[in-house]
């Protein structure tokens, strides 16, 4: 017997490997992935019973291929090129014992990774793909951290997967500045993940934790397939000394505690320990990107021994240089922030009023709150009190919106 998360844990590893043997053999990422899906499903069903065997990646790989194959002897007229690929292999290795499978010693991880990242694809569509095909999730674990109907996520996974065929996509690695497009891409999608994951956007709970460890795992992968990739050891440090503090993040009841109020003792210190080496380690070793910027300045939040003794000069100055990085109205309502922190309330506020002009920003809930934290430091009880109250008005997270209320009623 083996237990159940040492085995969930295991394919998720040999998940991209033995889809990325399959695409070099078959050439049909649909067919292939549905394929794993369904070796993934019966490894999980046998293996707590019948034990892990010797060569998972191998045994995966057999009945995935068998399963590939009985998928093109169901529809022989509609596969017909896809059959005689198939069958072109001797019926022999199709039914070897998965120990006899070659080990090629390739890993087509971020071959993968690049092509669930399709420039053609929409980026919520690059999130389920990855999740599935890379990160080994089901369609209806997929939907439960998404917060949508299981037929909507297949519907969107299965768009996903058609728009990939009609694009001829295949494992092929783009190079030079494609690479360091698509790269920067699959960057994106695992931040939006772990984003998703530390702070749901709508729903009862405040987190989604499967999506985060997910996000951490994935990027620990594309950090090990792109070790000299400074912006990815960026959000790797960045994800970990972030979700270090999630276990503080919630109350007893779910409510959600605002990192000035958090007990800092429940932060996991060895998380924090990992990232700040990691930072510690990439920031001299060239250009310094937006991803490493984030992780420096949670670095100095999480080694701050309390709120108070937070060194906000030197956030500030790390803000002002990861706003030159790009025209992000997020970071300049972060900046705010720390103005305020250093140079008072007043000097936040002005920069809060310009950011009132920024349509991307005008209405969030986050630039609402910000005002109203900002106008309660200034003891302007009132007009805090109303600003949180519109802010959560303008919030879909369940726990945000009673956050907000709360801290209104306080005021009232």
């Amino acid at each position: 017997m083996t237990g159940a998360q040492e085995i969930e844990d295991l394919l998720r590893e040999c998940t991209p490997q033995v889809l990325g043997l399959l695409m070099r053999r078959h050439g049909n990422f649909d067919a292939c992935e549905d394929a794993l899906q369904e070796a993934l499903i019966a490894a999980a069903r046998q293996w707590p019973d019948d034990g892990v065997p010797d060569n998972a990646r191998a045994w995966l790989f057999t009945v995935a291929t068998r399963k590939y194959i009985d998928q093109l002897r169901a529809d022989v007229a509609r596969r017909r090129r896809e059959d005689a690929l198939a069958f072109a292999t001797p019926e022999a290795e199709l039914v070897a014992r998965a120990a006899d499978v070659p080990d090629t010693g390739r890993d087509d991880s971020l071959a993968l990774l690049f092509l669930c990242c399709h420039p053609d694809l929409s980026s919520p569509s690059r999130i389920a793909l990855t999740l599935r095909a890379v990160g080994g999730l089901t369609t209806a674990q997929i939907a439960a951290a998404f917060l949508v109907p299981e037929s909507t996520m297949a519907q969107r996974i299965s768009r996903a997967k058609q728009t990939i065929k009609a694009a001829g996509g295949g494992l092929a690695q783009p190079e030079g500045e494609d690479r360091a497009v698509r790269l920067a891409e699959v960057r994106h999608v695992l931040y939006l993940t772990f984003n998703e994951g530390y702070t749901a956007s709508g729903g009862d709970e405040l987190t989604a934790p499967a999506l985060s460890t997910e996000a951490i795992r994935l990027a620990r992968l594309l950090h090990r397939l792109v070790p000299e990739d400074t912006e990815t050891a960026g959000l790797l440090a960045l994800m970990l000394l972030t979700d270090a503090r999630r276990p503080a993040r919630t109350g007893p009841h779910g409510e959600l505690v605002p990192l000035a109020e958090q007990d800092r003792d429940r932060w996991d210190g060895r998380l924090i320990a990992e990232g700040v080496e990691l930072i510690s380690r990439t920031l001299p070793k060239g250009q310094v990107g937006p991803y490493q910027l984030q992780a420096a300045i949670a670095a100095v939040h999480d080694e701050a021994e309390s709120a108070a003794a937070t060194d906000w000069p030197q956030i500030l100055a790390l803000y002002e240089l990861l706003e030159r990085t790009a025209d992000n109205p997020v970071i300049t309502l972060n900046r705010a922030v720390a103005v305020a922190m250093v140079h008072g309330p007043e000097a936040g506020l002005e920069l809060l009023a310009g950011l009132a002009e920024d349509k991307r920003l005008a209405h969030h809930h986050r630039l609402l709150a910000t005002r109203a934290h900002l106008l309660e430091l200034l003891g302007d009880a009132e007009n805090a009190a109303a600003a949180y109250r519109e802010a959560a008005r303008h919030t879909t997270s369940a726990p945000e919106r009673r956050h907000l209320t709360e801290r209104a009623r306080r005021l009232g």
